[in-house]
């Protein structure tokens, strides 16, 4: 496949994510919830996380903001949900990574849809953008190993 090809069918997986976001909504209120933004855009995500045994049982966001920020949160908590938190974290690290353009280790996660975000990483205006779920779903992680 071409690279314009590639480019195209990266722009319409995120707009897809944009348009019909995956976990879109809350949770009860027992879920961990996290409101993070991003104020030189005005992106404002609040994710809400149920974590049981290690895992992430269940994930979902609200928000808005530009279409980078709204499909990463979609491609994140579909990713992450039934994860061992310590997956989760290493899929965050991997992408942090991504958007910085550094090498990363061969790895055996499964990032789906996640892929179709690496040329935002040409952009440094828009990788704040892409990485504030994941900058939340990292800091809730924190605050629930904390409580415990």
């Amino acid at each position: 496949m071409s690279f314009n090809n590639l480019d195209t069918l990266y722009r319409q997986v995120i707009m897809d994510h944009y348009k019909n976001p995956r976990n879109h909504g809350s949770l009860s209120e027992e879920a961990l919830t996290l409101e993070m933004n991003n104020p030189t855009c005005g992106d404002r995500i609040q994710l809400h996380l149920m974590i049981e045994n290690g895992y992430v049982k269940e994930a979902k966001f609200e928000g808005e903001g530009c279409s980078i920020s709204l499909a990463s949160a979609s491609m994140m908590t579909q990713a992450i949900k039934g994860q061992p938190i310590a997956d989760a974290l290493k899929m965050s690290k991997y992408f942090s990574n991504m958007m910085l353009g550094q090498e990363q280790d061969e790895t055996n996660l499964e990032l789906g849809d996640i892929e179709a975000l690496q040329g935002v990483a040409k952009f440094p205006a828009r990788i704040k953008c892409a990485t504030l779920a994941w900058k939340a779903m990292e800091k809730a992680v924190d605050q629930d190993q904390g409580s415990k």
